[in-house]
């Protein structure tokens, strides 16, 4: 069991985003990542057909061995990750806005979130904000057309970044000093979110985070691998080379798979 791999699958290649983590602390490890491109974004899907999908993702992943399954993806983990812990006898790691980090260390007490609708409308995402955020004045925003941009190969596009100023308008009128990133896409617009906030709002991804708890449930199970594996592999079912490119690196297997 230690030397199966990891599986990772997200609604497209946003995820790869958590890849990079993962495959930064746990370098030994065989990585088989899915992006389910096709089906992007899942943040517009309601409930029913996101599980679907993400049992379909699972399903795959088992069929390749894998020892533990990272679900990538924030719309995924906030509505289906229980049921996915419930009907598969292997861990799962799901990912979700870092609304604790933020709500903590906020000094105005106002935190802005940008993620998708189906994040932003689940019961889990609820229930943090409940828990971590009751003294916090939170900015909600829904990053529509986002998504879609980084899937076309457009995150450095000028429209992308006039998108950008549109919807980050309400936090900068607000005055936040926290950015959560509620989608695994969203980190690579880091670059352009940066020229548009103030330099003292800290922005917020899951990736690191993740990746230690990904190592942390493989550690307590004893499935850290002794040797070093083959390198990652990284299936789409839409265009493979966006997936390349946002990888940057030419010695990962990038296929096209239809599933």
């Amino acid at each position: 069991m230690k030397d199966k791999p990891i599986g990772i699958f997200d609604s497209g290649v946003g995820g790869t985003s958590i890849f990079k983590e993962v495959h930064r602390l746990l370098p030994k490890e065989h990585i088989i990542y899915l992006a389910d491109s096709k089906n992007a974004p899942y943040g517009e899907k309601n409930t029913s057909e996101i599980l679907r999908l993400s049992i379909k993702n699972s399903e795959l992943l088992l069929k390749m061995g894998c020892k533990i399954i990272i679900v990538a993806c924030n719309t995924a983990t906030t509505n289906t990750i229980g049921e996915l812990r419930e009907k598969y006898n292997l861990p799962f790691i799901g990912i979700e806005p870092a609304i604790k980090p933020a709500a903590l260390n906020s000094k105005t007490k106002c935190v802005g979130i940008l993620a998708t609708k189906g994040t932003l409308s689940s019961k889990l995402f609820a229930e943090t904000m409940d828990i971590f955020a009751q003294d916090i004045e939170i900015v909600e925003v829904v990053g529509n057309g986002l998504v879609e941009a980084i899937e076309s190969g457009e995150k450095d596009a000028p429209e992308t970044f006039k998108l950008l100023q549109k919807l980050l308008q309400p936090m900068l009128e607000k005055k936040i000093d926290q950015l959560v990133l509620g989608c695994s896409h969203y980190p690579y617009l880091i670059p352009q979110i940066e020229k548009i906030l103030p330099s003292e709002v800290k922005i917020i991804d899951s990736g690191e985070a993740v990746a230690r708890q990904t190592k942390t449930v493989l550690q307590s199970m004893d499935l850290l691998t002794e040797t070093q594996q083959k390198p990652p592999v990284f299936f789409s079912n839409g265009n493979p080379i966006v997936l390349k490119n946002l990888l940057q690196r030419d010695n990962f297997e990038v296929s096209y798979m239809d599933f």
